[in-house]
């Protein structure tokens, strides 16, 4: 149990809002930061999504940790030290700030691009983005008081559709920098 799951119809803003927070985590972390990306439903146009605002910060190592936590921090995020994903460092808004996600991962590693192929295939899928869409409304719908039900429902249609991707960036070539 936890947050009521509320999905939105798509909102240009949710842009602009991203580029608002990428610039405090730039001016903050410097060349820590490899690369700074707008991840989940909401960087992809058109797609309803929870109303927040998925950002992923990628580094060349997670140590020395406290250079990365102090950066993000002055950014105005808090470090979410109870994340058991090993393959990212968790950080959420500061308290009364709207609801946003920041993980950092690990330049090439394999969990750092899974993000990053999702968004780009359903940013040019406009099929396979609204069945997405369809499923969210619905778990939604099923799970408002339950996030864990909600992510759990998506999981076997993200595994179809990261399928598909898989496929569609053997045959175009895909990389992280391809959009």
């Amino acid at each position: 149990m936890g947050d009521k799951v509320i999905i939105a119809p798509y909102d240009a803003g949710w842009v602009d809002e991203y580029r608002e927070l990428e610039k405090m985590i730039k001016e903050q972390m410097g060349e820590l930061a490899v690369r700074i990306d707008h991840i989940g439903s909401t960087a992809v146009p058109g797609l309803a999504a929870k109303p927040v605002i998925d950002i992923q910060v990628s580094v060349k190592a997670f140590e020395p940790f406290a250079p990365i936590k102090n950066a993000l921090e002055a950014a105005g995020f808090r470090y979410m030290e109870g994340n058991p994903e090993r393959t990212k460092r968790y950080f959420r808004e500061a308290e009364g700030n709207k609801r946003t996600h920041v993980h950092v991962r690990l330049e090439g590693h394999w969990s750092q691009q899974f993000p990053l192929l999702f968004r780009d295939y359903l940013r040019t899928h406009r099929e396979d983005s609204l069945r997405y869409e369809l499923l969210k409304y619905t778990l939604a719908e099923r799970f408002p008081d339950d996030r864990e039900g909600y992510v759990g429902g998506k999981e076997s249609l993200i595994w179809d559709i990261m399928r598909r991707a898989d496929r569609w960036a053997q045959e175009t070539g895909w990389t992280t920098e391809a959009l």
